[in-house]
Parts: C-alpha cells; structure tokens; sequence
C-alpha cells in the first residue's frame, strides 16, 4: 500500500475522530501536533484531563487489531512529544491521559481506548 494512500487513509481516520470527541463533549487543542520528535495526532481536554489521542484507521482487522500498532516505541514517541507540548504550553498541573481511537473504515465503527497505555513523561 502507498504512502499516499495510507496518509489519505489516516486523514479519514482523525477527521472521524474529531467528530466523535467533539459530539463527546472534547475540546480540540491540536490536530497534527508535531515537534522535532514525532507527532500526536490529535490533543484534546475533556474538562478533567489533557488527553493525547493516537488515531488507527484500518479497513479491517485483518492484520491484527489498530491499537496494537500503537507499540512502546510509538507510546514512548507519544510520551516526549506530550512532555513538549506541556512545557510548551505551561500545563505542568494538568492531570494528562494517553488515549487510542481505532477508526474501521469499512463500518465506520469506532473504539475509543481511554488510558490505552502509561506514559514515560519526563519534563
């Protein structure tokens, strides 16, 4: 499959995403948040928490479920790219969680894994 396409794919996905946070009461702060790092897909609060959200489209499971994509490396990424925003953005108070949204393609069904994984913030 092409970069292209998969691009295109993910594009789909975090737009779908956003959709479903927003009719969940999120306020979206980022989309696309990169840094010399990585990136994070999509940065919201929900009123309790700075969330950081990673988005997996797939057509199907086929080749294992969406979140599972979501390794320690990408956690780790996720984690120095999240430390870089606070700093940034001075939320050394905020309480913060690490979401997964799986986005199917093919259903339009969505899978919103609160806390999917800990995080290795250092600031």
């Amino acid at each position: 499959m092409s970069k292209v396409f998969n691009k295109e794919k993910g594009g789909v996905g975090e737009k779908i995403a956003e959709k479903y946070l927003k009719n969940k009461g999120y306020v979206i702060l980022e989309r696309n948040y990169k840094t010399d790092v990585g990136e994070v897909d999509i940065i919201a609060n929900d009123g309790n928490y700075l969330v950081f959200i990673e988005v997996k489209a797939r057509r199907t499971d086929e080749f294992g479920l969406p979140a599972e994509a979501v390794d320690e490396r990408k956690q780790r990424k996720i984690s120095m790219v999240a430390a870089q925003y606070i700093k940034r953005n001075m939320y050394f108070n905020s309480a913060c969680r690490f979401d997964v949204i799986e986005i199917y393609l093919g259903t339009r069904e969505i899978n919103h894994i609160e806390n999917a994984f800990d995080s290795y913030l250092k600031y």
